[in-house]
């Protein structure tokens, strides 16, 4: 779901839309219902089948493009399984030029919609759960496109673990903020700045001169 080119995000939007907290509260009241994709479905029996033999902790890269963000987290987590899912066949497929020699990762494709759900029913509690720069859908009437304003919301925050997101748009940040309070989450927004940049698409902001943005935030406690 990352966005597909580094230009500063324009919308109609200037702040945090008014639907989060109706969006978040009807979501979480009514769970999807949608059959799962064939493909997502052997996804995740892939990965299931990856992570049997590992007792290690589950860190979840979704939205991962290329999975260079994915091979970075791994070299920093040595000791966790690592995750990276996109549904792009196109941007998974280009992984191995990204690719890092450790063995504690795997990429795979699949519609998120459906793996975060697959993942729920299979009752994993992840250590950490990153979304790199999913796509903002940024206009106004694409509000409910946004993962914080999706039914996914629901899914992401049974996952458990601490959560970090970033973004190039502030809304975006601000409104994943709002969806988390609304859903009885604390959270910390602030600027995000790094020695090494995790993605391409981070890479390319930061080299011009944009800002990023992240909230983190720890989904094991609830108010």
């Amino acid at each position: 779901m990352s966005h597909g080119n580094s230009r500063q995000i324009t919308s109609n939007q200037t702040g945090p839309s008014d639907k989060i907290v109706d969006l978040v509260t009807k979501h979480l009241a009514h769970p999807s219902q949608k059959p799962f994709n064939q493909h997502t479905l052997d996804a995740f029996e892939q990965t299931q089948l990856w992570l049997e033999n590992r007792k290690t902790p589950i860190i979840l890269d979704a939205c991962c493009g290329v999975g260079e963000s994915t091979a970075v987290i791994a070299s920093q987590f040595p000791d966790c399984s690592v995750i990276g899912v996109d549904k792009s066949a196109l941007r998974t497929g280009k992984h191995q030029h990204y690719a890092q020699g450790t063995d504690n990762y795997i990429v795979v494709r699949a519609d998120l919609n459906d793996f975060w759900r697959l993942a729920r029913k299979a009752n994993w509690k992840l250590f950490k759960h990153f979304l790199l720069y999913p796509n903002p859908y940024p206009k106004a009437a694409q509000v409910q496109r946004r993962w914080h304003a999706s039914a996914a919301f629901a899914d992401i925050l049974a996952l458990a673990g601490e959560i970090e997101v970033r973004s190039n748009w502030k809304i975006y940040i601000q409104e994943f903020a709002l969806a988390l309070t609304t859903a009885g989450f604390e959270s910390d927004l602030e600027e995000y700045r790094a020695e090494q940049s995790t993605t391409p698409f981070e890479r390319k902001y930061w080299a011009s001169g944009q800002q990023s943005w992240r909230v983190l935030s720890n989904l094991n406690i609830s108010d």
